[in-house]
This record gives C-alpha cells, sequence and structure tokens, in this order.
C-alpha cells in the first residue's frame, strides 16, 4: 500500500527496519492462551517515559490478575464473558500504560479485528490527548507497529493500513465533543471516569457495545467523591457480582483505616517502592497533615478513598481520633456515673447509643463504650463494601445484628434497661426521629426506664456547642474509645457545614453520601458529651483556636 504526506517517510523507515530484523512477536506463540498473549503483548511494549524509559513494560499482579479476569474468562466457544471491566486504584500504578497498551492490544495486537473501532474516552481534549499521546510513543518506537498505520495527531486519530487489524480506527474522544452517537466499539477504555460531570459520553459508549459480538468497555479510574456518582454506581454493581458480564477490581484503603501509615499505602498501592515513589508518598503525606486541605486530595488519588478532593470540612481527622485509641475495661466502670446518647435511624438501618463516663478528677479522660444495632435480614441490600464491613463487625462483636427486617425498639429499649442496672446512668439525650416509636415500646415493656430521656435538636444552636466540646477532648486525647471500628467509621466519616455565624452542625446526607456507614454513631457520642459537659465543667482552654486547628483540616 502506497503512503503519502509527510508520514510518508516515518512509513518508510518503518518498514525498511521491519525487514531487516523480522522479529519473532512472543504473543504469537504456538499454545498461548488468550489472557496469555495479552499479556505477553502488553509486556513486550517499551516504556516510553520516566525512570523506566526504555525498559519493557512489566506488569504488577494486580494487573496481571484484572487482564486474566477479562480475558481469560471464556464460554465453550472462546469468547469473552466479560463486556465491562473496572479497574479502580490510586494514581501513579502504571493506569497510563496500561490503558495506552490495551488499546494497541485491540488495534493492532491480540485483540485486533478487520475493521475494528477503538476509543479512550475522557473528560475533555486535554485528558483524551494523555492516552493518544501515549499510544501514539510507543507506536513510534516500535517499527512492526509504526510500518502498519496512519496517525492523525491534529484529530487524535490511528488507522491500521495493513496486517492483523486492518482497517481498524483508534479515535480518542472527549465527553465535551459529543462523538460517541452511533459508534459500535470493539473497545473503549474509559480513562479517570470520576472527574466526568455527567454519563452521556459513557452511556453511548456502552450502548455501542451492543452491535459487536465481542464487544468490550473498560474503565481505569481513582474513585469519584460520591456513591451517586456514575462510576461508584458501576463498582458497587459490579461488587455484588450478580452479573459475570462486569469485572471490577477495587484497590483502596478502607475509610477507617489510618491514611499516615506507610502500611496502608502499601496496601492499597501495588506500585508502592517499585516505579511509585515511597519518598515523594511520604511527602505527599507529610504536606497533607501540615496543611490539612491538602488531606482529602490524599485520600482521594493516594488511598483511592471516595472523598471530595476539593471540599470537606471533617468534625476530625483521623490522626486526632486515634489519639484516644487507650483500650476501656467495661467492668471496671460499672456502677460509675455515665451519660447516654441514642440515635434511633430508621428501623431498616443502624441504631446507636454511645455512653460516655466523666472522669473522677478534672482534665482526666473521658470513657466511651458505644453500642450498636442493625436488623440481620438488611444485610444483604446494602453495598457490597459496606455489607461486608458489617458482617465483620457483627462477628467480632462490634455490632449486633437483630433477627428479622426492621430494627426492634424494644429489643434496644430491654438492652437500655440491663445497661441502666450496670452502670449509674444519668440521663439520655435523643434525637426527635423516631423516639415516639421508641416510647411506645418502653411503655409495653410496662417498665419505666430509671434515667430521664432528653431531647437533643440537631441544628446549629445545640450541635455547635456539642462539637467544640468534641473538639476539646479529640485534641487533647481525652476521649478513651479503644478504637471501636464501628465508631471509627461513624466519626471519620461525619462532615460538617457551618452557618453565616461560625455555628456548625454535622451534614447527613452529605457524610452519609461518603462513609461506610451511617454517622448515627458519631451523632449519639456528640450528644452524650454534651449532657457529661454539664457534669464535668466548662472547657479550660480556648475553643476557637481548637476548632481553627480541627474542624477546617
Amino acid at each position: 500500500m502506497g503512503a503519502r504526506g509527510p508520514g510518508a517517510g516515518r512509513l518508510k523507515a518503518a518498514r525498511e527496519a521491519v525487514a531487516a530484523t523480522r522479529r519473532r512477536l512472543p504473543w504469537l506463540r504456538k499454545g498461548l492462551g488468550r489472557a496469555a498473549r495479552v499479556i505477553a503483548f502488553l509486556q513486550w511494549l517499551p516504556i516510553t517515559k520516566g525512570p523506566l524509559a526504555g525498559k519493557r513494560m512489566r506488569l504488577l499482579p494486580a494487573q496481571v490478575e484484572f487482564v486474566t479476569a477479562i480475558y481469560g474468562d471464556l464460554d465453550a466457544k472462546g469468547r469473552r464473558r466479560r463486556r465491562i471491566g473496572i479497574q479502580s486504584m490510586p494514581k501513579g500504578n502504571g493506569k497510563s500504560g496500561l490503558v495506552a497498551g490495551l488499546v494497541l492490544a485491540h488495534l493492532l495486537g491480540p485483540e485486533s479485528e478487520v475493521r475494528g473501532e477503538v476509543y479512550s474516552g475522557a473528560i475533555d481534549r486535554q485528558q483524551a490527548a494523555i492516552i493518544f499521546a501515549e499510544a501514539e510513543a510507543i507506536i513510534l518506537q516500535v517499527p512492526e507497529f509504526a510500518a502498519r498505520v496512519n496517525i492523525q495527531r491534529f484529530q487524535k486519530k490511528i488507522e491500521v493500513l495493513s496486517g492483523q487489524g486492518a482497517g481498524s480506527v483508534y479515535e480518542a474522544l472527549s465527553a465535551d465533543a459529543r462523538r460517541a452517537h452511533g459508534l459500535s466499539p470493539t473497545l473503549f477504555v474509559y480513562d479517570e471516569l470520576a472527574q466526568a460531570r455527567d454519563r452521556e459520553l459513557l452511556d453511548n459508549l456502552i450502548n455501542g457495545l451492543g452491535k459487536r459480538a465481542e464487544g468490550l468497555g473498560l474503565i481505569i479510574s481513582t474513585q469519584a467523591p460520591s456513591d451517586t456518582h456514575a462510576l461508584s454506581q458501576l463498582i458497587d454493581d459490579g461488587l455484588r457480582r450478580d452479573d459475570r458480564s462486569i469485572f471490577v477490581q477495587l484497590l483502596a484503603a478502607s475509610p477507617e483505616a489510618d491514611p499516615w501509615s506507610e502500611e496502608t499505602w502499601f496496601h492499597c498501592n501495588p506500585a508502592l517502592g517499585k516505579y511509585l515513589s515511597l519518598e515523594e508518598m511520604r511527602e505527599a503525606a507529610a504536606r497533607a497533615r501540615r496543611m490539612p486541605a491538602f488531606e482529602p486530595s490524599f485520600r482521594n488519588l493516594r488511598l483511592n478513598q471516595r472523598v471530595d478532593a476539593n471540599e470537606e470540612a471533617r468534625i476530625v481527622t483521623v490522626g486526632t481520633w486515634r489519639r484516644g485509641s487507650v483500650p476501656v475495661d467495661r467492668a471496671a466502670l460499672a456502677g460509675r456515673k455515665c451519660f447516654a446518647g441514642l440515635d434511633l435511624s430508621g428501623k431498616h438501618d443502624l441504631t446507636a447509643l454511645v455512653l460516655v463516663f466523666p472522669a473522677d478528677e478534672d482534665e482526666g479522660p473521658f470513657a466511651v463504650l458505644p453500642f450498636f444495632w442493625t436488623p440481620a435480614d438488611q444485610l444483604g441490600a446494602r453495598r457490597p463494601a459496606e455489607q461486608q464491613r458489617f458482617r465483620e463487625w457483627i462477628a467480632a462483636g462490634h455490632m449486633t445484628a437483630i433477627p428479622g427486617p426492621t430494627i426492634r425498639y424494644r429489643y434496644i429499649a430491654d438492652t437500655m434497661g440491663r445497661l441502666a442496672r450496670e452502670f449509674d446512668i444519668q440521663a439520655v439525650a435523643y434525637d426527635r426521629w423516631r423516639i415516639d416509636d421508641f416510647k411506645a415500646d418502653l411503655a409495653d415493656l410496662d417498665a419505666e426506664f430509671p434515667a430521664p430521656l432528653e431531647a437533643f435538636g440537631q441544628g446549629y444552636a445545640s450541635m455547635s456547642p456539642a462539637i467544640e466540646w468534641f473538639a476539646e477532648l479529640a485534641l487533647t486525647g481525652r476521649l478513651h474509645h479503644g478504637g471501636h471500628p464501628v465508631l471509627t467509621a461513624s466519626v471519620v466519616s461525619a462532615i460538617t457545614v457551618s452557618d453565616p455565624a461560625g455555628n456548625l452542625k454535622i451534614d447527613k446526607p452529605k457524610s452519609e453520601a461518603r462513609g461506610p456507614v451511617r454517622i448515627d454513631g458519631a451523632v449519639a457520642l456528640l450528644m452524650a458529651l454534651s449532657l457529661a459537659k454539664r457534669f464535668q465543667g466548662a472547657p479550660r482552654i480556648d475553643v476557637n483556636e481548637i476548632l481553627s486547628g480541627m474542624v477546617w483540616a
């Protein structure tokens, strides 16, 4: 086939190089399975930039697992069962190279087909150009590829002129181009879907897969900030494993994990210490600890957590909360004065009761005993990640599963009666939500709870002083909670909002959109501490100074 234009000289030189070397291409060896061919192809590609430039790509174990799951799960006719594959892990773990390599595998390599259509999607032209530039750079370093293609740099497009996959085309699409209508991709790869403002491009690409016998869509991205984002919905759906055509590989730090622990970093960053610099990770973590405004982006990009990197005002940082991870001896608290906070939530969800025991001496620590209940029959309806944690917490005794589909408040009332006999409960603060149902169950038991029940508003007037008191105790390490995992997950997920006067309250919808569980435990703790403050007395340090170092972290 003849070639004209600026690329003619490149094509001629590439073809001469191929004729002179005639290398054996490793993915063409006989006896390789489908996944093995793709892996052999990827690991033959050159690395084009960074400290490993000039070497061949070497897949990490997690990447091998992903490729094997996508290309190795075949039906009786040898066709892929997977139609959608999602890989979500922190930045810096070889995403761009893997995406570009998979694009080339379907364009020029073992997964190519005659007149195939390969697309990479991104939120804008600049992001779309990243994958195109990486694919182009690889092609230009491989004469066997360069001899067969026509690269149209301005249009971000590559055409296959000859050989395997002849007539195929690759194009980089951006979400603002509206180009995906009517396409029939053999492969699309959506890069960083988490940043997409809508799902129009994604939906158009997915709908086009049905036009191909083995159309495949791959999404490789860090996590989105909320459960309502299209990426989060796809991840949660895939993790349920109801649909074998979807595969999800999620590497992320759990929300209750210590974000400053190197063990946490290694757990979710397979490239750390290899081509992802540990020293750079340490520097990023130190910056986030010094300047808390950087913490959300660190948690989202470096730990792959569902955190909004642009907006977060948590009630407390993980590091501050962990100052109170001191064991609590329940037996030693028997008969001690304490105060309780009760957040009933809905009958289908999580109910929390937290007891706090003020110190006998001034400036002493507060002991915290939390209790959580959830209906056993609702576990299967929860998000996969949440369901897994609930089952682990129940098995470990940190949460009680109440038989049946709903929370039976009579069960909670009976438990509180037993606790009142074990401890000297002075008062119980409650959120007004569902409290009438609870009082009715108390009446049905024909028992009068020995401590007074006090309504506690959830607005700025009531919650702001409670948050201030909590801030003092947490920052000075005077909240001893034993690192209780359910309470920890609840507290570190709590997001605050402020009114024009600077008063604070917890934003439940925003908090629960990002956290692993509802934040009932945090609310119950704040209410209990507010009651205990009457016993303990006023704080002795500057609250405004504390808040400036904590809430806006």
